[in-house]
């Protein structure tokens, strides 16, 4: 089965020097890498941390908020502004401990489902693809009607109710 932690290569964590100048050195591969390279390490599943080359600060969790904040930049984002604004309203209540293991769960069984689905369709030929994502609007309807998706569902609102329940907040 895929993997979704990052490769750890016998406790081996890639690290990425961050210097004053702001450039970033890889001190597995000995060369300068960008940010977007810094993203295809994170996509690769390879463990890294990223340190200030002088204090040996970790700025992993910094330089990641500096992906993201590019990727939502460029393209489509992933974020609406509903969705940044609820994020921002956590920070200081008594909740904000609790949601980044929320979320955190969420998406673990989000990448797990994407992972069935990917075992799942590996069989699936060209032609076959063709006519999954040439289906009218009506017939889509029973897609999402897919028991893992309806699971994914589920669980995710199990997830939720658990989570506040936690504080006496029901539905």
């Amino acid at each position: 089965m895929h993997t979704t932690t990052p490769r750890d290569h016998q406790g081996h964590k890639r690290v990425i020097k961050k210097y004053p100048n702001r450039r970033l050195y890889d001190t597995d591969s000995s060369s300068y890498v960008t940010l977007a390279e810094i993203k295809q390490l994170v996509m690769d599943n390879e463990a890294c941390v990223v340190l200030d080359a002088k204090t040996g600060e970790d700025l992993t969790r910094s330089i990641l908020l500096q992906i993201i904040l590019e990727e939502e930049a460029n393209g489509s984002p992933m974020f609406t502004t509903a969705v940044l604004a609820q994020i921002i309203r956590f920070y200081g209540h008594a909740m904000q401990g609790l949601m980044g293991g929320y979320l955190e769960k969420n998406m673990q069984s989000l990448v797990d489902l994407q992972s069935k689905f990917g075992e799942q369709a590996a069989g699936f030929t060209p032609d076959m693809w063709a006519k999954y994502l040439n289906i009218p609007a009506p017939l889509m309807q029973g897609i999402s009607a897919n028991p893992m998706l309806q699971q994914l569902q589920e669980q995710m609102q199990k997830q939720t109710e658990q989570f506040l329940g936690t504080f006496g907040l029901k539905r």
